[in-house]
């Protein structure tokens, strides 16, 4: 006779041992056991609701759901491998303590349905803390716009000077990166958060549930519109690993530019020794570690995605056990994106500017250039040929060593004769910036505006 287990009645031989090590999930899935618990508990007191069980045998699976919550909490619940699953250890237990009457807890419903709605809740619980460290993320990246309007550094394109941009204008650019993957995380909480109880197997039940009752208890927005659909796909996963993986590549673009700025080449941040670390053999070394690491983790965030959809794309309607390779990706990839979120926020706040080497670095590599450029357009010069007069300057003044705005007036005549003295106010750096006046530009005012627009979004 094969060992009890709750779906045993139709096998005589018992598990193989290694098959119970290989097929078991509760190592890991025992993580959704506060979400498996709500969930039958609402399913336990709408089958009440509908007349399939008493008032009674609900109070009491109710009851019971709690105590078993409580032995979780504290630690004294006995998680058992041969159980298989969180799902068969709780409703074991519960038997254990309300007796037969545990046995109907499963009416209606399916491992199938059940596990899918379990997982859903817990993606939306994840979901929603990263919309609270994203939110402080964007707040930090406001904050330190706001704090450093006049410092201005070099904008570079292919890693080149191209043209000076404000310090304010640069961590912008990063918040407006994480509003949208926070408007992506508010997105797809609206597809994760619908209810597929009631689903069971794969074909609905034959019992007079009522799913929205289900959902309404949970909190959930809505239910499932065909049952082979509820239970079988997992794309509320794949795209909740597709949105940590944007805010994971967010994370890493600015990990690089932190990294190459702590360089001493550059100096443009002072590294917060609460996060770098040392070399065990150069005393001098003070290392991007945590960036780095950042950096790191991003692919494998990338992984996760990767591993879900690959599990997903071949398989068949409706449920198949594959699909318990569902969690660790999610579990792996959700605890990555919160600290990392969470650690760069606290990173960038205590992290400091060094706005002279960002000075320093404006000097070195004609950023003025289209400066001059448009000023020759002002003059009635086509574009075309302004382009061509700024870059025969540009080769003459990388030939002396000097700047643009170092040459003398008539090194700069040299090259156009429409050049006058007006031309120096343009080649100033200061100037540059607030020339762009256009909308969403580096300009003063442009910057202003969108740290304004920032801090409303974040009030609301």
């Amino acid at each position: 006779m094969a060992e009890i287990k709750l779906w045993g009645g139709r096998f005589a031989q018992k598990t193989a041992a290694s098959v119970e090590e290989y097929t078991q999930s509760v190592s890991y899935d025992k993580n959704l056991y506060r979400e498996d618990i709500e969930g039958s508990k609402a399913h336990a007191q709408v089958l009440a609701e509908q007349g399939v069980l008493t008032e009674d045998e609900a109070k009491t699976l109710v009851e019971g759901l709690d105590t078993v919550l409580g032995e979780i909490e504290s630690g004294k619940f006995e998680w058992k491998k041969e159980m298989e699953d969180l799902h068969m250890n709780i409703e074991s237990r519960l038997t254990e303590i309300v007796g037969a009457v545990g046995g109907k807890l499963h009416t209606g419903r399916s491992r199938n349905d059940q596990v899918a709605l379990g997982f859903r809740l817990y993606v939306v619980r994840s979901l929603e803390a990263w919309k609270d460290v994203l939110e402080k993320l964007i707040s930090v990246f406001t904050a330190k716009a706001e704090g450093h309007l006049g410092v201005l550094l070099p904008g570079y394109t292919h890693l080149q000077p191209a043209q000076p941009v404000s310090l304010a204008h640069h961590m912008l650019a990063y918040a407006w990166m994480f509003k949208r993957d926070h408007e992506r995380v508010c997105d797809c909480i609206k597809r994760v958060n619908v209810s597929p109880l009631g689903a069971a197997a794969l074909a609905g039940t034959t019992y007079p549930l009522n799913p929205s009752s289900v959902a309404e208890k949970l909190g959930m927005d809505g239910t499932f519109r065909n049952s082979l659909d509820a239970v079988s796909d997992r794309d509320f996963v794949m795209e909740s690993l597709f949105t940590g993986s944007l805010i994971m590549t967010h994370l890493s673009r600015i990990c690089e530019e932190l990294i190459i700025w702590a360089n001493p080449c550059f100096g443009f941040i002072k590294l917060p020794d609460a996060y770098s670390t040392g070399s065990s053999i150069m005393p001098q070394k003070k290392n991007p570690d945590v960036c780095e690491l950042m950096r790191g983790k991003t692919g494998r965030v990338f992984g996760d995605l990767i591993s879900m959809l690959t599990t997903v794309k071949g398989l068949p309607l409706a449920y198949n056990r594959d699909m318990q390779e569902d969690k660790e990706p999610f579990f792996d990839a959700d605890k990555t994106v919160y600290a990392s979120v969470s650690i760069m926020a606290d990173m960038m706040e205590v992290m400091g500017f060094n706005a002279e080497n960002m000075e320093n670095a404006l000097k070195k590599g004609f950023l003025n250039a289209t400066e001059l450029a448009d000023y020759l357009v002002g003059k009635g010069i086509p574009f075309r040929e302004a382009h061509h007069i700024t870059g025969s300057a540009v080769a003459h003044a990388e030939t002396a060593g000097k700047g643009l705005e170092d040459m003398t007036l008539a090194e700069l005549k040299s090259f156009s004769d429409k050049i006058d003295e007006d031309v120096f106010e343009i080649l100033s750096y200061e100037a540059a910036v607030r020339r762009r006046v256009s909308p969403g530009g580096t300009g003063p005012e442009s910057v202003k505006s969108q740290i304004a627009e920032l801090k409303v979004w974040l009030k609301k």
